[in-house]
């Protein structure tokens, strides 16, 4: 099995955990927004949005739970980029540490939210903690995928991949039929489009096991890319040393 995984290049092991990401994203943010009162924990162009329109009142949208969520989304991607600084590769012990606390904290806050699942949105008490410890865990996975820098992958910028998959299809430039990037394009925008309503499906549930599903997916995802990374260097030490 491990001589099958390190035959897998890191690329296209790399697509396919960022693909897993931005599925968690999805499930993530209907948390966040059914869930919590209105709030996106990931995709922070919609939590501008709301909070622009919170801030003269329009129909009742929060103000304080968006700037929460936006201000904790920055200081984990600011946090993430400097762990990161230190990194020798896209995917190393660092990688796998940030994606890891990501996992728990996902996991950890299913179960506070689980505690209080008596109400939907859970008391301000308790979603205000929740949203700034979810959108400080949503910047820490957001910047280490853009470490990662899987191409028109980003886990959580959806507008942009939708501009670059319209621009460069056949009826665009066409350069996405030519650079082969139409499918992964096309798959990010329908797997957050996918998560988001198994996320609302789950909450119907409970509002706590959203965030136990992505969790359990994204530290998957990344025992997964840990495992990977390993086996891979392992196999180029070995080549290295049967060539020299």
């Amino acid at each position: 099995m491990t001589h099958r995984l390190a035959a897998v290049p890191s690329e296209r092991m790399h697509l396919v955990l960022m693909m897993v990401l931005t599925f968690t994203t999805g499930i993530i943010d209907a948390v966040g927004y059914l869930g919590l009162d209105r709030v996106f924990t990931a995709n922070m162009t919609g939590n501008v949005v709301i909070l622009g329109m919170g801030l003269v009142g329009a129909e009742d949208l929060p103000v304080l739970g968006p700037t929460v969520a936006l201000v904790c989304f920055m200081g984990g991607a600011a946090l993430a980029g400097r762990v990161l600084r230190r990194a020798a590769g896209p995917w190393t012990g660092l990688t796998t540490g940030l994606l890891v606390a990501v996992g728990v904290v996902c996991l950890g806050l299913s179960v506070v939210l689980f505690v209080a699942d008596a109400s939907t949105p859970p008391p301000l008490a308790v979603s205000l903690p929740v949203t700034a410890v979810l959108g400080t865990a949503m910047g820490v996975q957001a910047a280490t995928a853009r470490f990662v820098a899987v191409r028109d992958v980003t886990t959580v910028v959806v507008t942009s991949t939708i501009i670059g998959l319209a621009a460069d299809s056949r009826l665009g430039s066409g350069r996405a039929v030519a650079e082969g990037g139409a499918g992964r394009r096309f798959l990010a925008v329908a797997l957050i489009l996918v998560g988001a309503a198994a996320g609302a499906a789950l909450l119907k549930i409970s509002v706590g096991i959203g965030l136990l599903v992505a969790g359990v997916l994204i530290l998957l995802a990344t025992g997964l890319g840990a495992l990977h990374a390993r086996v891979a260097a392992r196999s180029a030490r070995s080549t290295g040393v049967t060539t020299a």
